[in-house]
């Protein structure tokens, strides 16, 4: 798949699970040089040892780095697709899953992340959105799981560690919910944080 399709995809990721961060005005501590595409005998990895994070890619699944924001990830499976605006593809897609993932270096709570997520879902017409507290790797999150009539559905994760936030989201096709939840999932259980 082109980056010319792929990179559109991941902006909208970002911009609607972690893009709220942007606005805050923070200090930008992090980079797309933190983050480490490699292969290791476990399988394909993304490691950012500045934040402490390490994720296994799913098999099969393109990756790339995003020069956007503080740095991210995009996973997506070989078959997305998705609607086409202004030469670019974008969410809601019509094939395949599409995961997002970076670093947020600031603290807030739940309900502070909760707060801002349903300020930006305001401008997507959420349909629907349910808000739980999960445990990831010892961590307690933040799993915020919508239907958008402008991007549609998605699951959005938010790790709390100390003075850091790991964002983490999915995108999926209505055909293939199951399949994308199911590798969502897995891929959430690779998840090492130090």
């Amino acid at each position: 798949m082109s980056k010319k399709i792929v990179i559109p995809i991941v902006i909208v990721l970002i911009l609607v699970a972690g893009g709220f961060f942007w606005w805050q005005g923070r200090e930008i501590k992090g980079s797309p040089a933190d983050y480490v595409i490699k292969e290791t005998p476990e399988g394909k990895i993304v490691e950012n040892k500045k934040a402490g994070l390490i994720v296994k890619i799913p098999e099969g699944w393109e990756t790339q780095k995003i020069e956007l924001l503080e740095g991210s990830v995009a996973l997506y499976t070989p078959d997305v697709e998705g609607v086409w605006r202004n030469e670019m593809i974008n969410p809601p897609l019509r094939k395949g899953c599409a995961v997002g993932g970076g670093v947020i270096y600031k603290k807030m709570s739940f309900d502070e992340i909760k707060k801002e997520i349903k300020e930006i879902h305001a401008g997507l017409g959420i349909k629907s959105e349910e808000f739980e507290i999960i445990t990831i790797n010892n961590h307690q999150a933040l799993k915020d799981t919508f239907d958008s009539l402008s991007i549609g559905p998605g699951i959005s994760v938010y790790i709390l560690n100390k003075e850091k936030i790991y964002n983490l989201g999915v995108y999926w096709a209505p055909d293939d919910k199951e399949r994308c939840v199911q590798e969502f999932d897995k891929f959430l259980e690779t998840i090492s944080i130090k």
